[in-house]
């Protein structure tokens, strides 16, 4: 439930409440659905889940030969940590644990994504005016754009920042439906690129994510060789060494934040399919299928009305 962009704390409760579910013999709070959808104990736990918490600065005990996607994890706050635990992730212990996962890495990863911009999607998530709601930006100050309707029946995208305190230029004149067809229009060709998956198995397909993590391979032994020589470096090597280690690790981090991304939305070809048919059904698609479907598409939408920026999430 809560993987689907519209879906809060809030209509999960609501839910279990109607259907008599309850936590601990009482009723679900907020936060006790925080803390379960943040808690590893339940997830599958594969290579992009070690990716991922390794991108975050936790502390992984086990090999990534141990992350083969059966078993669940326990993540331990160590008492040097000074950061809040649901917000950061840097200095804790991932431990692989003796169970077996029930949920899949890719849903549990995008809730975990979802939980780590919560502010950003509620603020956009009761809007029934644009279903771009909360992926359209400003393409000159990154502001969200808000809807508009003026008299005589226009509909317009307007930026928050503009229209509050003129702090930006403004974006220019966006017609809410021309930009909605523009990005349904982008959708259909972009979606066009990954037909050829729905002939394949139900496995993740990510080429660019597999060079990365061939990339990622290569810099982490670079860094290994160029520790094992320092035991034997002079002053002038080992303020060398050092500074390539330095330079190298701030590559190992970019690659691994850049894995973690496309790790958390590697898109499945059932996940393909199912994304194409609503895309050839469109008018008859609800305005919360139609978010879930740019939710599941795009990162963001830059816009103003000489130029349209889509940052793709395949």
């Amino acid at each position: 439930m809560y993987e689907k962009p519209e879906t809060s704390f809030g209509d999960i409760a609501r839910f279990f409440t109607e259907k008599g579910i309850s936590l601990y013999k009482c009723s679900v709070s907020r936060s006790e659905l925080s803390q379960l959808l943040r808690n590893p104990v339940y997830v599958q736990a594969d290579l992009d889940v070690y990716e991922f918490f390794k991108s975050q600065g936790a502390l992984i005990e086990n090999g990534p030969e141990d992350f083969t996607g059966l078993n669940a994890c326990y993540l331990y706050q160590g008492r040097d940590v000074k950061e809040s635990k649901l917000t950061s992730l840097k200095g804790q212990h991932l431990v692989v644990a003796p169970h077996e996962g029930v949920i899949p890495s890719d849903i549990w990863l995008r809730c975990r994504r979802k939980l780590m911009a919560n502010k950003s999607i509620q603020t956009g998530r009761k809007t029934k005016n644009t279903w771009l709601a909360g992926k359209i930006k400003c393409g000159r100050c990154g502001h969200a754009l808000v809807y508009c309707h003026e008299t005589g029946g226009y509909h317009y995208l307007r930026c928050r920042l503009r229209t509050e305190n003129k702090a930006c230029e403004g974006c220019g004149t966006i017609h809410q439906p021309e930009i909605e067809q523009f990005v349904f229009d982008a959708m259909l060709v972009h979606m066009r690129e990954f037909q050829t998956l729905n002939g394949t198995d139900g496995s993740k397909v990510n080429p660019k994510l597999t060079a990365l993590r061939v990339e990622l391979s290569k810099v982490e032994s670079e860094i290994e060789k160029l520790i094992d020589t320092l035991t034997a470096a002079n002053p002038t090597l080992l303020t060398y060494v050092n500074n390539k280690v330095e330079s190298l690790d701030n590559e190992r981090q970019s690659l691994a934040k850049r894995i973690a991304d496309l790790s958390a939305d590697t898109v499945s070809p059932d996940r393909v399919r199912k994304i194409s048919n609503y895309l050839n059904d469109w008018d008859n698609v609800t305005f919360d299928d139609r978010r879930q479907v740019v939710d599941g598409l795009i990162n963001i939408i830059r816009a103003t009305s000489e130029n349209v920026y889509i940052e793709w999430k395949i």
